[in-house]
């Protein structure tokens, strides 16, 4: 199961909704073998696609090179389909590159409602498993959310309080 807080769905699903019609992507990390999401980090879609979407290389290592300095690992890879169901296609399976994270998808198909689903995708197997969305009720600095290499004009994807 996927534990996540409310505020970190809430940043994917404006990502998501700022970038479409392509596809958006990220990463949510967290310590090191604890599974728990705590840092939103929204990429750029490097492949700049309603269908497909690829980290770009120099961003993808500069942000494993700094969840390694902060001992995070990727426990969340998100990415969002603007035109079909929030299930991951052959592509996704065949790029899916972390066994230990959770990919979480975002449908945007429908103007009004987000269709939010996550997998874990292991040796091209692909298992469903439930998303429990939290509200973090001790410290709303717990939950922080970076961009890299984006430069919007208002920043509405931020999680409260950061």
């Amino acid at each position: 199961m996927l534990s996540i807080d409310r505020s970190i769905v809430e940043a994917i699903v404006a990502h998501a909704r700022r970038d479409h019609p392509d596809e958006a992507c990220g990463v949510v990390a967290g310590p090191v073998g604890g599974d728990t999401p705590t840092r939103h980090i929204p990429m750029d879609n490097a492949a700049r696609s309603m269908t497909f979407y690829e980290f770009d290389s120099m961003e993808h290592l500069r942000v494993w090179r700094e969840m390694d300095d902060r001992d995070e690992e990727p426990v969340v890879i998100y990415h969002s389909h603007t035109a079909t169901e929030a299930y991951p296609s052959r592509t996704d399976v065949a790029f899916a590159g972390e066994p230990g994270a959770h990919y979480l998808l975002v449908s945007t198909r429908e103007p009004d409602t987000e269709e939010i689903r996550s997998f874990r995708i292991v040796d091209g197997v692909v298992t469903e498993e439930p998303v429990r969305i939290v509200d973090a009720g001790v410290d709303p600095h717990a939950v922080q959310s970076y961009m890299f290499g984006q430069s919007p004009a208002t920043v509405d994807y931020e999680c409260s309080g950061s």
